[in-house]
């Protein structure tokens, strides 16, 4: 379907106004990166996330999860990278970015019926789906994949949430962003608790804190616990020390990404403690519409019982 002239610039005032910090435009298609996930996998980097295996199909070609599918309005949304460094991850900190980006992205995509005037056939992902995002991201000109693995801009570091609306409009594309803004600084390598970077840009999951904290459902690895310390969910080592963002990150300006009490100001040793003593009742309350949910009240458990034993 074709679209009047200056529509692209509509929907990106549009997504702005919703909230987004960052919005580009991407034509979709075969997928570049592709050979080079399919290698992560095969060497065994992605441990227990079998469900990153499936919908290879799609994962191959931006085209395929819709039929006339053709272009991709591509989000960012900041969650804050200028609180101080704690025991959880500052993305977990407050309430889960699906659904919030997800309902954000529907509110557009309706937005963007009303301004064609018709039907528009579209379906968003916010990191629930068989697209390699930064990929896409990267196309749509938003930044580059850093060493750290991590979507980087030049305007806004890599603390936030990436998101896509698939539509089937023709848009005019963004152009890519081609250059590696890293240079030769290897501070987030260097700085990795647990030697997680096999080399730059390849991440072994299995060694990642937020793995060992979050995916993984049996009992941390005794190799990594003492690497681990406080961390009791997540990690943002590798983005703290990369100076993008030592520059360039900002405060939460979505409310909801706000650290909630249980979480807020607290020591890891005293989190870990008030975790360990919750019963499913209490943490179901205390963790309502958290991310912290995924690893359930047992793997926040077997975190808190580590924290406290490296302390020993």
């Amino acid at each position: 379907m074709s679209v009047a002239p200056e529509l692209e610039s509509r929907i990106k005032g549009r997504a702005h106004e919703l909230g987004f910090d960052l919005v580009g435009i991407a034509t979709l298609g075969v997928v570049e990166t592709v050979g080079h996930f399919d290698t992560w996998i095969a060497s065994g980097y992605a441990g227990e996330m079998g469900y990153l295996e499936r919908g290879a199909e799609k994962r191959q070609d931006t085209r395929k999860p819709f039929e006339g599918v053709r272009s991709a309005v591509v989000v960012a949304m900041n969650y804050g990278g200028t609180q101080p460094p704690g025991p959880v991850a500052r993305y977990a900190r407050g309430d889960d970015y699906h659904e919030l980006m997800v309902d954000r992205l529907n509110e557009l995509h309706r937005w963007i019926e009303g301004e064609v005037g018709q039907s528009v056939r579209g379906k968003p992902y916010v990191d629930t789906g068989p697209i390699l995002e930064r990929d896409l991201a990267r196309r749509a000109g938003l930044g580059w994949i850093g060493k750290n693995t991590n979507l980087i801009n030049p305007e806004l570091g890599s603390f936030f949430f990436l998101g896509e609306l698939l539509l089937d409009l023709d848009l005019r594309a963004d152009n890519p962003f081609e250059t590696d803004r890293c240079g030769s600084c290897t501070r987030c390598l260097d700085a990795c608790p647990t030697d997680a970077f096999v080399a730059p840009h390849v991440l072994d999951a299995t060694r990642c804190i937020s793995y060992q904290t979050i995916e993984q459902k049996g009992p941390i690895a005794e190799t990594l616990r003492e690497a681990i310390g406080e961390h009791l969910y997540g990690c943002d080592v590798c983005q703290d020390v990369c100076p993008w963002n030592v520059k360039f990150s900002r405060d939460v300006t979505e409310p909801t990404f706000e650290a909630r009490e249980v979480i807020a100001g607290k020591d890891a040793r005293t989190l870990a403690m008030e975790i360990l003593a919750m019963s499913q009742g209490e943490f179901s309350v205390a963790f309502r519409k958290s991310p912290m949910k995924r690893a359930k009240l047992a793997g926040l458990q077997r975190n808190a019982a580590a924290v406290l034993a490296s302390g020993d």
